[in-house]
């Protein structure tokens, strides 16, 4: 019997009954569409916070203002007032493999444009800012260093504070705000950049020096944090090394005795959120990979009792001349197409229901071609594997116990 003779004849069998077919298909569509769907989630919030860490700048390491200890009462993390930017000019000046380095403080205030009001953050911060958050100038151009020398009034203002304050489309360069009490002068417009990995709005902000904003805004001679981007990925590590050595000498902090700053790099909390999303994608696929097993079951049952309905049909074909193997190849060959045509269903399902979640829930989604080709290929394996021993019976049939069959 021919290949295609025995697919044939596998069409029609499936065909006769095909209520039956499609239940029975139906447990591997819902395991392969679940499997896609959710390691298309997973892989879609893996590229999120990809693009979140992009968005937050290149090679970025994050230098905190630490606990500090006062009459044996710990403070907290960002209470040390020990961090200047003495220790943002050692670090760039002192430490290898440093691009570019970015004091910061930060306050709220409210702002104020004619009969406009708007309460936003506040940041102080250096020069070096837009080169390490790869954060484009819409209009105007960012503060320079002789602002920051000389505490100049100086704004550069996200795109939110724009649209409230001034409208949106306007120009806001050249015009003036308040911030609290004192008069700035906007110089620059940042382009839009949405909403950051922790959930606040980026272009809900207002950049001034960090001079100006420590003498003239808060009073304050420490910096809340320093931001600092290596010249390459390969030396973050060994610079957020060097920096950590160098603020303990700096702050005169003895061995054994605990920092009071803290140096993160993004690269340990991508790994912490992608591991969490990695763990969580996992889970949710081993629970729809159970249906894949629960299909394969169906196909084996469905196999079976057809084995059971056709056994004088079987021993019919035994007794004209079909051969053992012919029978075997034949319900095998029911079981294969049965898997295939679920897993290619099952594919399309996967890929509808990622595109409908991205469209309507905007949930970010990346299908996954290997995970689609697995998912297919364990669809197509279960069938043989499940179909093989109903096929092994109805081939070992006695044609003359299944002529007599009623």
């Amino acid at each position: 019997m021919t290949l295609s003779l025995v697919l044939r004849v596998a069409l029609l069998a499936l065909k006769r009954n095909l209520l039956r077919t499609c239940l029975t298909m139906l447990g591997l569509i819902i395991g392969v569409g679940a499997v896609i769907t959710i390691v298309a989630l997973g892989s879609g919030a893996h590229a999120s916070i990809e693009e979140d860490v992009m968005d937050a700048g290149t090679n970025v390491i994050i230098v905190s203002a630490g606990n500090w200890t006062s009459g044996g009462v710990r403070l907290g993390m960002g209470s040390s007032s020990r961090m200047t930017a003495d220790d943002a000019e050692a670090i760039r000046t002192q430490v290898r493999g440093v691009a570019w380095v970015a004091p910061s403080v930060r306050t709220r205030r409210q702002l104020i444009n004619g009969p406009l009001n708007w309460s936003a953050t506040v940041e102080g911060t250096g020069v070096d800012l837009p080169m390490i958050r790869a954060w484009p100038v819409q209009e105007g151009a960012f503060f320079g260093r002789h602002d920051v020398e000389t505490a100049a009034k100086v704004a550069v203002i996200g795109s939110m504070i724009r649209d409230v304050l001034f409208g949106p489309g306007i120009n806001p360069v050249g015009r003036s705000i308040r911030v609290g009490s004192q008069p700035f002068t906007v110089v620059g417009l940042l382009a839009a950049k949405g909403q950051s990995a922790s959930g606040d709005d980026q272009d809900d902000v207002v950049y001034v020096p960090y001079t100006t904003a420590q003498k003239k805004l808060m009073g304050v001679t420490h910096l809340r944090s320093i931001t600092v981007s290596a010249a390459s990925a390969d030396a973050i590590r060994r610079v957020a090394e060097d920096i950590r050595g160098l603020l303990r000498i700096r702050h005169q902090i003895l061995q054994g005795e605990p920092d009071d700053f803290r140096v993160r790099t993004l690269d340990e909390i991508v790994a912490i959120r992608t591991r969490t999303t990695r763990t969580m994608t996992t889970l949710l696929a081993a629970i729809a990979a159970v249906s894949l097993i629960v299909g394969g079951i169906g196909v084996m049952n469905i196999m079976l009792v057809s084995v059971t309905e056709r056994t004088r049909e079987i021993g019919l074909r035994v007794a004209v001349g079909a051969r053992a193997r012919d029978v075997l190849l034949q319900f095998l060959a029911e079981a294969v197409i049965l898997s295939c045509a679920g897993g290619l269903m099952g594919v399309g399902l996967g890929y509808a229901l990622s595109a409908g979640i991205t469209e309507f829930l905007e949930w970010p989604t990346v299908i996954s071609r290997p995970a689609a080709l697995t998912a297919f290929g364990v669809a197509a394996g279960i069938g043989i594997f499940f179909g093989w021993y109903p096929a092994r019976k109805a081939a070992g049939t006695d044609p003359i116990d299944a002529l007599r069959f009623e």
